[in-house]
C-alpha cells in the first residue's frame, strides 16, 4: 500500500509522513528530495536554472517511476504536485491519498516561522501571507478536494493527525 499526502505548503506533510513511516514500518519518499537527489540542485535552483515547467516533469516522471516499483510507502508530495499533468488521476489511483486541511490561520501561523526557509513566501510581506495563502488554496482546493481521505490538521498534534490516518485506512 502506498499512502500519499497532499496539501498546501505548511499543512504538515513532511512531519507527519515520518510519524507514519515509523508507525506502520513502512518507507518513507519525499518527492521534493527524491527531485533533489535526481538532479543535484535545491528545488529553488532546478526552478531558476531549468524552470518550472522541467520541475513539474521531473515531478510527473518520479511519480510514475514510484508508483511502478514501490509496494509500502508513505510519499510525501509538494504543495503543488496534484495540480499538474492530471497528477492527482495518478495519485488518486495508485495510492490511499489523503489530504492534510488546514485553515488559513492555521498555515499563516505555521508559515510565518519558516518565510526564510520556503522561497515561494520569503519576500511576501507578513501582512500579505493571508491572502496569498487563501488564494493558493482556492485555486488548488479542486485538486487537493479530490483526494479519497481529508484529514482537517487545525488544533491537532501531528500524533492525533498520524493515527486518524491510520484508523481511516
Amino acid at each position: 500500500m502506498i499512502i500519499s499526502l497532499i496539501g498546501y505548503m505548511g499543512s504538515g506533510k513532511s512531519h507527519i509522513s515520518k510519524l507514519l513511516s515509523q508507525k506502520l514500518h513502512f518507507k518513507l519518499i519525499d518527492l521534493d528530495r527524491e527531485i533533489f537527489l535526481k538532479n543535484s540542485m535545491t528545488i529553488p535552483e532546478i526552478f531558476e536554472k531549468k524552470g518550472e515547467i522541467y520541475f513539474r516533469k521531473q515531478e510527473r516522471l518520479l511519480l510514475e517511476e514510484i508508483f511502478a516499483t514501490e509496494k509500502d510507502c508513505i510519499l510525501s508530495l509538494g504543495g503543488g504536485t496534484p495540480a499538474y499533468y492530471n497528477n492527482i488521476e495518478l495519485i488518486t489511483q495508485k495510492s490511499e491519498s489523503i489530504y492534510l486541511r488546514s485553515s488559513v490561520r492555521t498555515l499563516t501561523e505555521r508559515l510565518l516561522k519558516q518565510k526564510q526557509k520556503r522561497p515561494l513566501i520569503a519576500k511576501i510581506p507578513d501582512e500579505d501571507l493571508p491572502e496569498f495563502i487563501a488564494k493558493h488554496l482556492f485555486e488548488r482546493q479542486v485538486f487537493y478536494g479530490q483526494a479519497k481521505y481529508t484529514v482537517a490538521t487545525d488544533a491537532k498534534t501531528p500524533e492525533e493527525i498520524a493515527d486518524e490516518i491510520i484508523a481511516l485506512i
